[in-house]
Parts: structure tokens; C-alpha cells; sequence
């Protein structure tokens, strides 16, 4: 087994053969399986378990693959906890010039059309991770002094001890660490992190701030910089 066949792929397919062979097939090489039946449970799969590449086809019950499409592309990948970089191949029986090109022009990676090969299917998919581990390799990694945090695997570590972060306590950090001597205004990470559209008068950044702080500085470090009336930053040194 490759280190491309340990990879986990999601099949969003409502017909129930097509699902099954797909399933039975992929797994037959080694590949981890998640499947779902619709758009939403796609979607919630995307969100939680977080897929090496997506197989979505197009006419789904509850909506059109390009909806799922339109959905992980647009995703933040800080406050969404879907990862906009997902490859995704779309599936469908429609064999159409024009249907292809709306699918790559909304961010498609690979558009296969019924009934298809499998061995094909299979070349197609082992490039396509191929080439989403390579822009991966060195990237999606940030590194603060001690702190270094995985951004695809949504994890971090503070002298190599995992930290418990919350989705909204890991997107906030994410942020603050993309440019850490910085001062983010509290406008921008609660619009980045919580989306609020009109902040007014909240505590929600403020207390997650001091949590995110009590973590970090178990040990005497300081890290998330409260500057008063502005915002905050993650530390006052110079990134290592």
C-alpha cells in the first residue's frame, strides 16, 4: 500500500449501486471510505471528517453537486471547518461540453462521466492526491517560538504537548499566528472567526481570547497580546 491508497476519500452518490461499487472498489485498494446519500450529509462529512478528495455527483436529491462545489470553495477554511482545498471530481451522466466547463469553471480538480472505468476512475483519483500532497509538503504549517500549528489537521502544540482548543479558540490562534507580531482589531477577528457582519458591543472575542491565553501559558509563556482599545496579537518577539 502506497501512501496515496491511505488516503480517505468521500463518495457523495444517491444511487445505491453506483455508492456500493464505488465503496467496494476504492476500499478493495486500500483507500479509507466515508459515503453519503446526499448534499448535506456530504457536506457534514466534509466538516467533520475531513476527506482526502471528494467524489460528488451531480444530480443529488436535496441539490446539485455544483452546490457542494460552490460550498467547499467558498469555505474561509478558519471559521468553516471545511478545507476549500479539498480536490473534489464530480460525477454525473451528463456528457456535455457545456456542463464540463461550468464544473471546472466553479473549481471542479476532475469531471467523470457514467458509466465509467474504473481503473481510469482510480488513475485519476491516485493523481489527483498526488498532487494535493505535493502543494501540501511544507505548507499548511505554522511554527510561533515553542508553538507550531498543523492548520490541515486543525491541531496544535506547544513544546510538543497537544493543546484542547475549541473550533473557534484554534480559528482565533490561526489567525493571530498567520502574522503574529501583528495587531489584529477586534472588528476583524470577530468578522474572520465569527462572522459578524455588525459587531457592536460582544465579550465573545474577549473571553475566548482569555481562555486561548490560559492555555498557552501554562508554563509561564505569553502569548495573545491584549492591546488595549485595538485588538490583539499573539506575541511581541519576532516569529521563529
Amino acid at each position: 500500500m502506497t501512501s496515496d491508497d491511505a488516503a480517505t476519500i468521500l463518495v457523495v452518490e444517491d444511487d445505491p449501486a453506483t455508492r456500493t461499487f464505488l465503496a467496494d472498489n476504492l476500499t478493495a485498494d486500500g483507500y479509507e471510505l466515508l459515503v453519503a446519500d446526499s448534499a448535506a450529509a456530504g457536506l457534514k462529512l466534509l466538516e467533520t471528517k475531513f476527506p482526502d478528495l471528494a467524489l460528488v455527483d451531480l444530480g443529488l436529491p436535496d441539490a446539485s453537486g455544483f452546490d457542494v462545489l460552490r460550498r467547499v470553495r467558498e469555505a474561509d477554511g478558519v471559521a468553516s471547518r471545511v478545507d476549500p482545498a479539498t480536490p473534489l471530481v464530480l460525477l454525473t451522466g451528463r456528457d456535455g461540453e457545456l456542463d464540463r466547463i461550468r464544473g471546472f469553471e466553479r473549481g471542479a480538480d476532475d469531471y467523470i462521466c457514467k458509466p465509467f472505468s474504473y481503473p481510469e476512475l482510480r488513475g485519476r483519483v491516485a493523481a489527483l492526491l498526488r498532487r494535493a500532497r505535493q502543494r501540501r509538503t511544507g505548507a499548511g504549517r505554522l511554527r510561533v517560538g515553542d508553538l507550531e500549528i498543523e492548520v490541515a489537521g486543525r491541531t496544535a502544540r506547544l513544546r510538543g504537548v497537544p493543546l484542547a482548543l475549541s473550533q473557534k479558540e484554534f480559528a482565533l490562534l490561526r489567525i493571530l499566528a498567520s502574522d503574529p507580531v501583528r495587531v489584529f482589531t477586534k472588528d476583524e477577528l470577530l468578522r474572520q472567526v465569527w462572522g459578524f457582519r455588525h459587531v457592536g458591543t460582544t465579550r465573545t472575542l474577549d473571553s475566548h481570547a482569555c481562555r486561548l491565553r490560559r492555555k498557552l501559558g501554562l508554563h509561564g509563556d505569553r502569548y495573545v497580546v491584549n492591546v488595549w482599545g485595538v485588538g490583539y496579537r499573539l506575541l511581541d518577539g519576532v516569529a521563529a
